[in-house]
């Protein structure tokens, strides 16, 4: 059994259920994986469920490895999950933030480590903050700084939320991209969460899509996404047409509710 198997997942808090009896076949491998839904669906809880920081009940089976079993410190030497946004009050220069991340994976400083540090703060474009302070730094800065912490800890699992929201269009093209690189690479299971249903459709090469904390499709993005699934999950009139360059892309005619 390879990659990520949902089994009968429940999440969410306290006298707050979000994701009841959630069953995904198989999240694969060396492909990026994005997550769809409204807000409030329990796309970040699911991810945070995968990572620890919250309760879940079933299994979640990395290649027949069930990680809502493990404890604590074992999961996170499988799984790297990024939030949103790094906290803003903590005042680390950029390499040394970077440098921490990648002791917390296990491995000794070399020179090969420290190779691989600057190569990820140059293929983020990043390498000329390297010596700046994170708390100095814009919230799309900081991102692409907490994408460097979580691609040098070489995670079998990768959780991303909403790694684009703060980014440019040429960053958020040049973020999935490399991504996309580094998962196929690693042949590691890469979960994204994003918000731009043509950056699922042009980046993605599998969908989850979830209302309400169930799982309305799921496969290929263009199987997922689809005139039906939009006005089911988002309460909108959209249509899927291919650009002049044969790309499949939506576009919104309209709302059908709030």
């Amino acid at each position: 059994m390879s990659g990520l198997v949902l089994r009968n997942v429940s999440a969410g808090y306290p006298h707050r259920p979000v994701i009841c009896g959630l069953n995904v076949s198989g999240l694969p491998r060396g492909k990026i994986t994005v997550l769809l839904g409204p807000n409030g669906c329990g796309k970040s809880t699911l991810l945070r469920s995968l990572a620890g920081l919250n309760r879940a009940s079933g299994e979640a089976l990395l290649d027949g490895e069930d990680l809502l079993a493990l404890p604590f410190a074992r999961r996170a030497d499988k799984v790297v999950f990024l939030p949103q946004s790094l906290p803003q009050g903590v005042h680390l220069h950029v390499l040394e933030s970077i440098v921490v991340a990648q002791r917390a994976s296990g491995r000794r400083e070399s020179a090969e480590s420290r190779a691989q540090v600057f190569s990820i703060l140059e293929q983020l474009g990043i390498a000329h903050l390297a010596l700046h302070y994170l708390d100095r730094l814009s919230g799309g800065q900081r991102q692409l700084v907490g994408l460097a912490q979580s691609l040098i800890r070489q995670p079998e699992l990768l959780l991303l939320d909403e790694p684009l929201s703060a980014l440019d269009l040429n960053y958020q093209f040049h973020v999935m991209d490399l991504v996309r690189r580094d998962t196929r690479a690693r042949n590691r299971v890469t979960v994204v969460v994003v918000h731009d249903i043509n950056i699922a459709l042009r980046h993605g090469e599998y969908v989850l899509m979830l209302k309400e904390g169930q799982l309305v499709a799921s496969g290929a993005p263009e199987e997922v996404i689809t005139a039906e699934s939009l006005a089911e999950v988002y309460n909108v009139r959209g249509r899927v047409e291919r650009c002049s360059q044969g790309r499949a892309q939506v576009v919104l005619d309209g709302v059908i509710g709030v």
